[in-house]
């Protein structure tokens, strides 16, 4: 039995939707040397839902080294990825974080009046001999039409950056979605449902 986790995951979304469900959770973070971002790069032709899986599972992986080398007691981990995805799209479905602005209007423009995908997987060490339990959760996404000045002003907002997608529910751009089909908190970034059913694998208890 555990009463707290190590949450692999510098998202300011993971950590409140953690706190919403009453989870306790240390943070366990890439260190300097990491090389997070090459992990994040899709392979060529890769399906979005095998991509989220294949990143979530690689943080875990890099997760479970860093506790490894820290001399911090066990506790489960939980890691998370989410991606954003145009199925049929002819560029290739999966929508990253925008570079820079010119590309956040390109992906912003892509979505605009289509529906999306938003993958989310969760992965749980619960043993660190044993593999990590996972799923993905599945999202549909309806995008308004949006005009050039729509997009150029949630731009300057800035808060399409450092985001899948170009976009975050939970701010401005959910004044752009009429309707989803699925989960809110998983288009944030962690399905808290799903994830609730994983840390009850883990025996986790509430204090």
């Amino acid at each position: 039995m555990h009463s707290y986790i190590y949450l692999a995951s510098k998202s300011p979304r993971r950590q409140e939707l953690l706190k919403q469900i009453g989870v306790r959770f240390e943070l366990l973070l890439p260190e300097s040397g990491e090389d997070s971002e090459s992990i994040e790069t899709p392979l060529p032709q890769e399906k979005a839902r095998i991509y989220v899986e294949r990143v979530t599972l690689a943080k875990s992986a890099a997760a479970l080294s860093r506790w490894q080398k820290s001399g911090l007691p066990w506790a489960p981990i939980l890691c998370a990825d989410t991606t954003v995805s145009l199925p049929n799209s002819p560029e290739g479905e999966i929508l990253g974080k925008p570079i820079d602005a010119t590309d956040a209007e390109h992906i912003l423009n892509l979505l605009s009046g289509q529906v999306h995908e938003v993958l989310t997987a969760v992965a749980l060490t619960v043993k660190p001999n044993e593999d990590p339990v996972h799923l993905v959760q599945i999202s549909k996404v309806q995008f308004a039409n949006l005009t050039s000045e729509q997009i150029k002003t949630y731009i300057t907002s800035g808060e399409p950056f450092g985001k899948a997608g170009a976009y975050g529910i939970q701010g401005l751009g959910g004044t752009f979605i009429p309707s989803i089909q699925g989960s809110y908190s998983g288009i944030m970034g962690l399905p808290i449902y799903e994830t609730q059913k994983l840390l009850e694998i883990a025996g986790l208890t509430r204090v």
